[in-house]
């Protein structure tokens, strides 16, 4: 080769890139050697690719995944700027909600109100018609307001009542990290047929531990102290087991929505 070639270590070194990293890139398809020796499989580069070698770096230190990496590298500088800060706005986001989360976990042992007002009653059997997706929280309210729309239109158009109560089941921990499944769902009589990703079910008869989430605290982060309050409460009662998992139920007891956690009371 001429010495219009760089070996991978030289190019390397020029583009500080580590010798992993160059052979990373080079499977990934997003920095191949512009030739390869049959004979030794030593790896050659030209300098003209060390503006990209460089730019990689540069958004490899972002932490973003290679696949996104691949598309900004091939965006004319206007757009890739677009781009970043389009990400960059993002992350500020989602770092604001992570603060909001660290700052309820710090003042949920303040709240001893909340605990104060948990109780406990009888929740009869009910027929539910709904929805189950898998989502973070960043998608909650948008899947919430579509699937109420959906199932009440529905039961409207089977001439039924669409008036009854909203429950949203939570069978994971969501947050804007982590997808979990919810389940959206309204209180219903009479008879219905399931269509689409709409479904039936009966939700058994059971002993609830709940909360009514009083003004304020309706929504993330503070909406998590409902949760810790209510669960402090089972955790200070030896005979009181939750059996199941919580759901928020509206309109609630006086307030907007109640929190509820199935529990066995011995």
């Amino acid at each position: 080769m001429t010495r219009d070639h760089l070996l991978a270590g030289e190019f390397g070194a020029a583009a500080r890139l580590s010798p992993k990293a160059l052979r990373l890139y080079a499977e990934q398809g997003l920095l191949p050697p512009a030739w390869v020796d049959p004979a030794t499989g030593y790896r050659y580069y030209t300098p003209d690719q060390l503006p990209r070698a460089r730019l990689v770096a540069r958004l490899r230190r972002l932490g973003l995944p290679l696949a996104r990496i691949a598309v900004l590298a091939d965006l004319s500088p206007q757009d890739r700027a677009l781009e970043l800060r389009g990400w960059l706005h993002a992350q500020r986001s989602l770092l604001d909600d992570r603060a909001a989360v660290v700052e309820a976990v710090q003042g949920s042992s303040a709240d001893t109100g909340l605990a104060d007002a948990v109780a406990v009653r009888e929740v009869p059997a009910v027929k539910v018609l709904g929805r189950r997706h898998r989502i973070d929280s960043t998608a909650l309210l948008g899947f919430t307001a579509a699937a109420d729309r959906d199932v009440r239109a529905h039961l409207r158009a089977s001439g039924l009542p669409a008036d009854g109560r909203r429950y949203t089941f939570f069978e994971d921990l969501i947050t804007p990290d982590s997808d979990g499944h919810v389940e959206v769902a309204v209180a219903c009589a009479g008879s219905v047929e399931p269509v689409g990703d709409l479904h039936i079910r009966l939700v058994p008869a059971h002993t609830a531990v709940y909360l009514p989430v009083p003004p304020g605290y309706e929504d993330l982060p503070l909406v998590l102290r409902v949760y810790d309050a209510i669960e402090a409460w089972t955790d200070a009662r030896p005979g009181v087991v939750c059996t199941g998992h919580p759901y928020e139920i509206c309109p609630g007891t006086g307030t907007r929505f109640d929190v509820a956690y199935p529990v066995t009371v011995h």
